[in-house]
């Protein structure tokens, strides 16, 4: 029975620490759902101001994180929890969303691959050590949605060691 509480209770709190980061937001995040530019985006958009905003890619945050679960003899060792976005062309960011399933489902493969073979360990967030995720999850999203994809962005990347 301790060893079953010992593996649910990092699952149990892993969803309220998310449901957590959430709520308590930086006001710049509202300010983006909103469409109000804080005091620094609109300083940065003044920098910008003589590019054509139609060509500007779109960046579509997916919705839920990731969640990769690092085993070692068979137990679970540690979590590994990302956020990533997709930089597409403009006009394109709906049917990111649209076709989100299959492209989580293509990630979460290349995610569970890269922890197979030791990518998420030592230190895994030194630039070399993630350009072949980088380069994985490209090919991955090129191959779901084709060429609308010019990048997949990693937003945010924790391992929670057990």
């Amino acid at each position: 029975m301790k060893k079953i509480l010992l593996f649910l209770l990092p699952l149990l709190a892993l969803p309220i620490g998310i449901g957590a980061g959430a709520v308590l937001r930086p006001e710049d995040h509202e300010a983006a759902q909103t469409g109000h530019a804080t005091e620094g985006e609109a300083e940065a958009g003044e920098e910008t101001e003589g590019e054509d905003p139609a060509d500007a890619p779109e960046y579509v945050k997916l919705t839920n994180q990731f969640v990769v679960p690092i085993l070692s003899g068979g137990e679970v060792v540690s979590l590994v929890i990302l956020s990533l976005s997709i930089e597409v062309q403009p006009g394109h960011g709906e049917e990111i969303y649209a076709r989100e399933p299959k492209l989580r489902d293509a990630f979460l493969q290349v995610l569970f691959d890269h922890a197979n073979a030791s990518g998420f360990s030592g230190d895994f967030t030194e630039g070399a050590a993630l350009a072949p995720l980088r380069q994985a999850l490209r090919e991955a999203a090129f191959a779901v949605l084709g060429p609308m994809v010019t990048d997949v962005l990693i937003a945010d990347i924790v391992r929670q060691d057990g």
